[in-house]
Order: structure tokens, then C-alpha cells, then sequence
């Protein structure tokens, strides 16, 4: 039987899929390229972070992440017409997605030893570095180079990680408040506008 972890994986590589697979269906991209953005957004974080903490990637060990992002694939060619019409739905599957990697990225650098301050990097990482490389192929500027806030989300959804485990709380009560925290920064960020300052150089 899976793990939670697992569980939380499998979930957060579906939503990744869907929401890079949706971009590249946008830009009319074949199957194979969609699946390929889509693959790229679901596995492309966890497996810089693994590189980094010198551990074997993720999916190496396991072919379920390949299978969920050829679901997830599956999912958008069945109903991409409902999928592609609603603009809310890349965000929230885009969400949903850096919620759950922050957590499994802050919760696995902890498991190996590494300090917090390693951690929350590792899980910023872990939840925004495959939407960078999704925006790469289907050459947008990549989201968290915008003025939307998202790598902070998983800056604070690390931080809220520490906090719980300070207050002494079950990990998995952790990892859901962290993830929460993740999802529900990104949502206000976005509903609400808030920005980080931009970065004005002269002209």
C-alpha cells in the first residue's frame, strides 16, 4: 500500500501534469509534446531537489509518476474542451500542485538530516522549479519571474512546516497545515493582487 507521502505525490503529479499539459494544449503542442511539458512540470522540481541532496530522483525508483502524468494526459484529451474553456482551472491544478510538492520537498530534506533553513529552499524548489521548466517550453517567462507570488508561497508553507513541528504537532497535521498555508497564500495573492515590489532599473 502507499504511503501518505506517496499518496501526496501521486496527487500533486496529477494536478502538475494537468496544468502544464492544459499550457501546451493552449499553445498546440502534439500528444507527445504535451505529455513531455506535462512530465517536465510534474517531475522537473523533485528532481533538482534529489540531485541537490545527492539522493537517486524520485521517479527513478518508481514508474507511477510516468503513469500519472500519462493520466493526466489522458484526462485533458478526454475532456479538454470543458478544461480548456475554464480559467480558473490551470491555477487551481497549478496550486494544488506547489501545495503538496512544498511539503514533500520540506518533509523528505528533513528526513535526510538537513536543517530547516535547507528544507524550506529544497521545498520552494521542489514546488516551483518544474512550473519553471514548463514555462520554458512553451516559452512564457517563467511565473515565479512575474509578479505573481508563488515561490514565496512555499517560502512560507516551509516556514509554517517549522512552526508546527515547533508546536510539537503530528507530521501529518503538519504537512496538512503546510500545504494549506501554500494553497491559501497563492489564492490571496491572486484574488487580491498582492505583489512583491518590482525591481525598476533605469532605462
Amino acid at each position: 500500500m502507499p504511503t501518505f507521502v506517496q499518496i501526496i505525490e501521486f496527487i500533486g503529479t496529477f494536478a502538475f501534469a494537468i496544468s502544464g499539459i492544459r499550457l501546451a494544449s493552449a499553445k498546440q503542442f502534439d500528444w507527445f509534446g504535451a505529455y513531455v511539458v506535462g512530465l517536465a512540470t510534474a517531475i522537473g522540481g523533485g528532481t533538482i531537489r534529489d540531485v541537490l541532496l545527492d539522493v537517486t530522483p524520485f521517479w527513478m525508483t518508481n514508474p507511477m509518476y510516468l503513469i500519472c502524468s500519462g493520466l493526466a494526459l489522458l484526462w485533458v484529451i478526454l475532456f479538454g474542451k470543458y478544461l480548456i474553456h475554464l480559467n480558473n482551472t490551470f491555477f487551481i491544478f497549478d496550486s494544488i500542485g506547489l501545495a503538496l510538492f512544498t511539503m514533500v520537498g520540506v518533509g523528505k530534506t528533513l528526513a535526510l538530516g538537513h536543517p530547516y533553513w535547507v528544507a524550506i529552499i529544497m521545498g520552494g524548489i521542489t514546488g516551483s522549479a518544474g512550473g519553471v521548466l514548463r514555462d520554458v517550453f512553451i516559452n512564457e517567462i517563467p511565473l515565479i519571474f512575474r509578479r505573481e507570488i508563488y515561490a514565496m508561497a512555499c517560502v512560507i508553507g516551509g516556514i509554517m512546516f517549522w512552526i508546527c513541528d515547533l508546536l510539537g504537532l503530528t507530521l501529518i497535521m503538519t504537512q496538512i497545515i503546510s500545504g494549506i498555508s501554500v494553497f491559501i497564500v497563492r489564492f490571496l495573492a491572486v484574488k487580491y493582487q498582492i505583489c512583491l515590489p518590482i525591481l525598476k532599473g533605469e532605462h
